[in-house]
Order: structure tokens, then sequence, then C-alpha cells
């Protein structure tokens, strides 16, 4: 993420990221907080001529029990392919649900470099990777690779591989706060990843005694695609007045790949252009406002909604074969026809809330949160998930030891309307914990520390 030029008032406090009551930096700051990576801290490590370089990052270990896990690693049948196809829709029967322990290692690092070229001009640069349990979070793909030029009166101009601000502050710090990072990031019709992007941010705008960034974000994705050329488009706003912050983004996007993974990566409708056209056209769109507001010194509530919708996607094989390629569907009416195509995919739209809020207490935040994926609206005359519901509810409390450690402790709970196929706006039928096949609800609690350096 890039970082403004001109730093509203008080926005010192931004840079004790485990601090959380700094974190929540009132007044004109909030605007700079949105825009401040998540590696500004105390500790960085700088190098070169005048400090031009940081290397920072962080580590996080968590360990989570779950309730209704199914042994070995899938309750699926076929384990292989994703929840579109209809072979992936059965599970192995009759087995026996238990509760069963993960452990998750993440690691993140950003390698920054900044350079000043005089009459207000800034050029700066970012190089960042995330890696899950080993290995890298999205193989292939940098999580940041760019550079940015800044002015403090004509605002920031980047160019490069970035992510998206509705994954990125759906992640951090609304879904970190509430226990809901995954949850509420990596669902929906939105994308995380971008790899030829161009994007404008606006200075700090001064509007209605508070502050006002405004932002476009466009990425053309894989070129090489020249029948359904790749197109996304990101508008992002943010309000901040007193102790009131609000973000409004909005993502329309063709031909990048069908998905309900919110922290996929934007690039194509297929792999490669190889079977162009076979694979046919798709289109998504998200909206999403989230808000938080600081009630008193020691109580904060924060609320989001969220539109998807989705274009649907045929199911076609690409590559015939005893071990056919088929293309990436979505909400299919398998076996079905719909103007003259064979197994067609039906447009969809769904709406989910979250809220929550977090109490301070000296060194100690304590949080809960909840979000609820409602039931889509489609006519596809298949059920596919979109006449399933499911609420997540979290409870947690965390110890700032310093400003670079902390400890965690968390529990929580996930409730499906019916068993059966997950809402659609999940990625996969085991998104939230457990399998929405085998049991309507699952508990959990975990332990978890965190160090920045």
């Amino acid at each position: 993420m890039n970082i403004l030029p001109r730093m509203p008032r008080r926005v010192a406090q931004a840079t004790r990221p485990f601090d959380n009551r700094a974190r929540f930096v009132s007044t004109r700051a909030a605007a700079a907080v949105a825009m401040l990576t998540l590696s500004s801290v105390s500790h960085a490590f700088d190098f070169g001529p005048d400090g031009m370089f940081s290397l920072t990052g962080f580590h996080e270990l968590t360990v989570t029990n779950n309730t209704n896990q199914c042994p070995g690693k899938n309750c699926q049948f076929d384990p292989e392919p994703n929840r579109h196809f209809i072979w992936a829709d059965d599970v192995v029967p009759g087995r026996k649900l238990s509760t069963k322990g993960t452990v998750f290692n993440q690691t993140q690092l950003w390698l920054k470099a900044k350079h000043d070229l005089g009459n207000g001009f800034k050029l700066s640069g970012s190089l960042s990777q995330n890696w899950r349990d080993g290995n890298a979070d999205t193989p292939g793909f940098w999580r940041e690779k760019y550079v940015a030029l800044s002015h403090e009166e004509y605002g920031t101009l980047t160019v490069g591989h970035m992510t998206t601000r509705a994954w990125g502050f759906a992640d951090y710090p609304f879904g970190s706060n509430l226990g809901l990072s995954y949850t509420w990031a990596a669902s929906g019709a939105g994308y995380r990843n971008l790899t030829q992007a161009v994007r404008y941010t606006s200075r700090v705008l001064d509007v209605a005694d508070g502050d006002l960034v405004l932002e476009a974000t466009y990425d053309r994705g894989d070129t090489s695609f020249k029948l359904h050329k790749p197109r996304f488009l990101e508008l992002w706003a943010h309000y901040g007045k007193g102790d009131l912050s609000v973000d409004a983004m909005l993502q329309d996007t063709r031909n990048g790949g069908p998905s309900a993974f919110g922290a996929g990566v934007f690039k194509g409708p297929f792999y490669s252009p190889i079977a162009e056209g076979k694979v046919g056209g798709n289109g998504q769109s998200v909206v999403l406002l989230q808000a938080t507001y600081r009630v008193t010194p020691v109580i904060e509530v924060s609320g989001a909604v969220r539109h998807n919708r989705w274009s649907g996607a045929y199911a076609a094989v690409v590559v015939p074969g005893v071990r056919a390629q088929w293309n990436n569907p979505f909400n299919v009416d398998w076996g079905g026809t719909l103007n003259g195509v064979a197994n067609p995919g039906y447009p969809a739209s769904s709406t989910e809330f979250a809220m929550g809020a977090r109490y301070f207490m000296d060194k100690w935040v304590f949080s809960t949160g909840l979000a609820y994926f409602g039931k889509a609206s489609t006519n596809n005359p298949s059920d596919r998930g979109q006449n399933n519901t499911a609420l997540v509810n979290t409870i947690g409390a965390t110890y700032n030891y310093s400003q670079d450690l902390e400890f965690n402790v968390f529990a929580g709970m996930v409730h499906f309307d019916k068993k059966g196929l997950a809402p659609l706006s999940f990625p996969a039928h085991t998104f939230v914990g457990h399998d929405s096949r085998v049991a309507k609800a699952s508990n959990n609690f975990g332990v978890g520390v965190k160090y920045r350096f």
C-alpha cells in the first residue's frame, strides 16, 4: 500500500500498531492510517544511503481446536475439484466427526525504498510476500511489487503488483480487530491481488471539517486474452471526522476468473488463453461499506455491509480426453440448458453484514465480532448453495505485551441454516472451519502470538 505524501494531524500514533488505543486514530489522522502499510513499526531495519531502504515484517502463530471435523483431510469424496463442479458435491458417508487441532504459521516481509526527488516529489517502492505454513500464500504472485510517485499537493500514482482496497480494509483493520479477518475478507465477489495495476490516490482533502481521500485503481489483467479481455476497476473513498472512520469501496470487473474467493488473483477467465473461445466471458462486482466509531475512550463499535454480484459462468470442457480439463464455472445448472447453452451459469447476487465491538482496558483489548452471510438471489433451478445462510460469531482477548509482541485467546461458533452446500459467497464448503455438508454448526477455541520486527 502506498503512503500519502502529507500526513494529517496526530498521525504519529499510527506507528504504534500494538497499542490498540492508538491504532484507532481519531480526527483527521484516520485518512492517513488507511494509507499506511502494516509494516510501519518503530523497529524497522533501515539501511542504505540516508536510510533509503527498510525491512519490516511480522510472524504469527495460532493453535486452534475445531469441533465437528472429518477424520483425515477432507469430508469430500473427490477432494480435488472445487465446489462449483457437481461431482464435488458428494461426501464420504458414515464418517464419525471429532474435534481436531490445527497449527497455523504466517510470515510477511516488506522491503521498501524511498527517495526525495525535490520540489515536493518523492519516489518510493515496495516488495512484499506472505508465507502461510511455509508456502507462498499465492504461488507465482507477489503480494506487493510496485513503484509510486507522490507529491503533497498532487497525490500519489502507483504502478505494479498491489492488493485491492476491498480485501485490504476488510482484512485489516476491520476484520482483524473483530476476529473476522479471513472470514470477512476472503469471501464474496472481490479480488485481492493485482498484477498490472495503475492506482491514483488523491491528497487528503478537507471536507466538512473532516478528511476525505479519493482513489481509483485499474488493472488490465493478462493481456494475452484477446476475445475475453480482462478489466478491473476499483474506486475507494475514505472519510474521517473526529472518532468516525468510514470506507466505501466498489470493484467492477470483467473476465477475471469467476469465483467467490475475495483473496484471489485478478488475471484472466482461465489460466491460459490456449482455448479462449471455449471458456466464455464473465463479470462480477462488489460494493462494500465499512465504518468504525469510538463511542467512548474505551469502547469502539464497527459495522459493515457488502453486496456481491456474479454474472455466472457456464461449464465447458476446454481440453477433451480421458482426464478432461474444464473451465472455471460458477453457479451452474448441471444438465440443464439456457438459450441453447448446455450447463449454463446463472447470474446471482448476495448481501452480507458484519458488526462488532472492542473494549480497551490498559494493555488488554476485548472484542466480539459477528458476520452474517445471507441467501443468494438467482434463477438457477439447481441448488448450488444459494438457499443456505451462515452466521459466524467470535469473542477474543488480546494482551499487548509491548509495541512488537501481542498474545491473544479467542473462541467462536459457526452456524448454517441447514446442512448442505455452503452459501454461494463462500469459496469452499469448508471455508469457515467445518464442512457445511456434514454438520450445521461447530465451535472453535484457540490461542496465538504475533511478533512484528
